[in-house]
């Protein structure tokens, strides 16, 4: 079997499940900026089929939708430059993830640590979309035949599924066809932390709005929230080692190192000795200039959603030039005869 050569491509998603945070920001949104400007294309997708392996209010959902899009491009992802696409509205996932669910073994998915902890000890009532839910992320992936894909830490398990798929796939029918995806897992700053409690993940169901910066946030309130975020009475050090058992110090250290392009180290390097009633104010400025311009976006789209309507509507145009032929040939490499016009 000769080593086939892949097409360098970044894909990634989001769920639409509304409140975009400060966390998603930088963790995921910022970073898939960073990467639409290298020279390597990028596939950057709302995952609604995701969303619905639980229910959703169909109104929430469709809003969501379309907020996260509005999100996407007030980040800075340009739709001409990268395929920003609605998942529902690509076919080809959901035909490619059937595929992938006569390939993938039940005790695969048995495995995976989220459907432990989403379905729980009420694993008989969760959907079989929850329990399927990996082998549709490998078909998101796969389908472009993405070679890279920006993911957290959490979400490592499934890229290493994704992964045994394409390899038993390709083993199975004696191919190599579907590339061997790599996880790219970023550094610092990917788990932005509670304003309110540095030991918690920013979360959009924490029943504190205060505990969260929220893209659709104005300056006012972006302010605010940081104004009043916890933090401990000593001032900032001028070591790393010194945020040792201060969370709240680190969360907010990280936050302006993250916004600011700079590592945690050179933050400390200017502000270490420095109180919170000093630090804050320039936390407060910084987030208001990088954050604020999304939110007034962000607004402006959501205004005008026959824009963002057209821009999926674009994208799911685009994406099928690719995933049309990968599944043209997944078909002729199962067996099954594919339609004309596919």
């Amino acid at each position: 079997m000769s080593e086939t050569s892949f097409t360098p491509r970044v894909f990634s998603g989001i769920q639409p499940s509304g409140n975009l945070h400060l966390g998603n920001y930088l963790g995921a949104l910022k970073r898939f900026v960073d990467w639409q400007a290298k020279d390597i294309e990028t596939i950057y997708c709302m995952v609604d089929l995701h969303a619905i392996t639980v229910w959703q209010d169909p109104a929430d959902l469709k809003k969501s939708t379309r907020e996260l899009c509005a999100g996407f491009i007030a980040a800075g992802i340009d739709p001409e430059e990268s395929i920003l696409i609605n998942q529902s509205q690509v076919p080809e996932h959901a035909q490619l993830a059937w595929i992938f669910n006569c390939v993938a073994r039940m005790g695969w998915m048995q495995r995976m640590t989220q459907w432990k902890d989403k379905a729980g000890k009420n694993q008989q009532n969760a959907s079989l979309g929850l329990f399927a839910y990996p082998a549709l992320m490998a078909a998101d992936i796969l389908v472009y035949h993405a070679t890279h894909v920006p993911v957290g830490e959490d979400q490592k398990q499934h890229l290493e599924l994704t992964r045994d798929i394409a390899i038993k796939f390709n083993h199975d029918f004696g191919v190599d066809f579907f590339p061997e995806t790599e996880p790219v897992i970023e550094g610092a700053a990917t788990r932005v932390m509670s304003l309110r409690d540095g030991s918690k993940k920013m979360s959009k169901s924490d029943p504190s709005d205060a505990s969260r910066i929220n893209l659709t946030d104005d300056a006012d309130a972006i302010a605010k929230k940081i104004r009043k975020a916890k933090t401990d009475p000593d001032a900032l050090p001028s070591e790393v080692e010194g945020l040792e058992g201060r969370p709240e110090a680190r969360n907010l250290v990280n936050i302006y190192a993250a916004l600011n392009e700079q590592t945690v180290e050179q933050v400390l390097a200017d502000a270490g000795g420095r109180q919170f009633s000093e630090f804050k104010p320039m936390l407060a400025d910084l987030a208001v200039s990088k954050l604020a311009p999304i939110s007034t976006e962000m607004a402006r789209l959501m205004q005008n959603q026959d824009e963002i309507d057209k821009i999926l509507s674009r994208g799911s145009q685009r994406a099928r030039e690719i995933t049309a032929p990968i599944l043209r040939k997944t078909y002729d490499i199962v067996g099954m005869v594919p339609p004309v016009s596919l």
